[in-house]
């Protein structure tokens, strides 16, 4: 398939990376770090996994946002505290993940519809793009009641007190605006591709590699 060699080799590189930083990490005694990057070596071989499995191959581009998205949350964000260190890395990755799940929902909706190409959908685009909305928002909910659980039972600190709001609420509420953004702007994105039928929108040719990669799932249009 075109672009999974250089899909392997970023992928190769990013875990040679998390390995060694594993491996400095337990030289220095840094044990949470240690097992953040080890954490985050088998994250990446999740997709492998469910391809095999589930025998369902996902666009290697939204492999790579996936891994750099798990680095930027848990390595960075947690292993290195860039939470605490830019005021603004939890509001960013919130946007972006808000925009990943919205893409996913594309890719569920016409899993579901069968179409062997986007222009053959017979589901109306503002409903596709309501789906995908719809699923991004909830899995943002989904991660909120997480975090209020971890930090109910665990006593871990994932809801963070911000402007003074020490009950974490606050904190929450900006997660879900913030994922609410970037689903809105993948979901729009993916309602002009789908309306107009443009070209050269990612989420078009998203759409197209998952159905090229998954022929099984899909039927021929009658």
């Amino acid at each position: 398939m075109r672009g999974s060699r250089p899909h392997r080799w970023i992928t190769h590189a990013l875990q040679a990376c998390l390995v060694v930083e594993a491996l400095l990490a337990l030289m220095n005694r840094q044990w949470y770090l240690a097992f953040v990057s080890l954490l985050v070596v088998l994250i990446t071989f999740f997709p492998l996994l469910f391809e095999r499995q589930f025998r369902i191959r996902t666009p290697p581009p939204l492999q790579l946002l996936t891994f750099g998205f798990v680095i930027a949350a848990l390595l960075l964000g947690e292993g290195r505290g860039f939470y605490s260190r830019f005021w603004w890395w939890d509001i960013a990755l919130h946007t972006v993940a808000g925009g990943l799940f919205s893409a996913v929902g594309f890719l569920l909706a016409y899993g579901g519809n069968g179409m062997r190409r986007v222009e053959d959908s017979i589901i109306k685009p503002g409903f596709i793009a309501l789906f995908a909305l719809m699923f991004s928002l909830g899995m943002g909910v989904f991660w909120e009641i997480f975090e209020f659980s971890m930090d109910s039972l665990f006593g871990t600190r994932m809801q963070r007190a911000t402007q003074g709001n020490s009950s974490g609420l606050t904190d929450t509420m900006w997660d879900l605006v913030m994922n609410t953004l970037g689903a809105l702007v993948v979901s729009a994105l993916g309602w002009r591709c789908l309306k107009y039928a443009e070209q050269g929108i990612f989420l078009k040719d998203w759409i197209d590699t998952f159905i090229e990669r998954n022929p099984r799932l899909f039927r021929k249009p009658h």
